[in-house]
């Protein structure tokens, strides 16, 4: 069998050790995070998931407003929605409305105890119900804030925690097997957008990692052997 031509090995070693090089120093990409999802209610108590974030978002009167904490890969994932109905009138009916303000229903749900963070519990197992009166300008933000402090905010003003829960944690990665994706109405066993309060995870600690390093080493090993072998066909 025929070897490759002298002339093509050292350009197909160079380009293999830059492959090599490029796949050993990509980031590992985490797969799951622990959040606080963010919710918009919609017609039928049906949930979607927030285009922007709660700080930014300004719901009119009458809308309905979703959290929910838990372990979740997708934006949006549905088994990650509220396990109550986005229902403004079970929410509101005994808050009247003022002259001059607005009435935004909210729906707070915990989570799962399997998606907990370690050492703490979920406050309670059924999704909490609050409706805020706020001014007509008021965020979503501002409106959790009238019924559910206190807050926690990181440092990328993500919304870490609600009510005091969890005390700790903001957006981190997890393992694929903490309860990811559990049937939305469990309440045994166990993301995101990152909530429109998108989850992010950390960096390293900016030196070179051992991938890129053996790549480096690849990628001068068979240019070497590429140009030996070049030269001992030349002969």
């Amino acid at each position: 069998m025929r070897g490759l031509p002298a002339h093509r090995f050292p350009a197909l070693a160079l380009a293999f050790g830059v492959l090599l090089v490029l796949l050993a120093s990509a980031p590992a990409v985490a797969s799951s995070y622990r959040y606080w999802s963010f919710w918009e209610g919609g017609a039928n108590g049906s949930w979607s998931y927030a285009t922007q974030g709660p700080s930014t978002a300004r719901p009119a009167d009458g809308s309905v407003q979703g959290f929910r904490f838990g372990v979740s890969k997708d934006a949006g994932d549905r088994s990650g929605q509220p396990r109550a109905d986005a229902d403004f009138d079970s929410v509101c009916s005994a808050t009247p409305a003022e002259q001059g303000r607005k009435r935004v229903a909210l729906v707070i749900d915990f989570g799962l105890p399997a998606q907990a963070p370690s050492g703490e519990t979920p406050p309670r197992s059924e999704p909490r119900t609050a409706c805020a009166r706020v001014a007509p300008d008021a965020t979503t933000a501002q409106a959790l804030a009238a019924v559910a402090k206190p807050l926690r905010y990181n440092g990328s003003a993500m919304l870490c925690g609600i009510s005091g829960y969890p005390r700790q944690g903001c957006g981190e990665p997890v393992a694929d097997d903490t309860g990811r994706n559990p049937s939305a109405s469990s309440s045994s066993s166990p993301s995101s957008a990152p909530s429109s309060s998108s989850a992010s995870s950390s960096g390293g600690s900016g030196g070179p990692s051992a991938g890129l390093v053996v790549g480096v080493v690849a990628v001068a090993a068979l240019a070497a052997a590429g140009v030996w072998q070049s030269r001992r066909r030349a002969r």
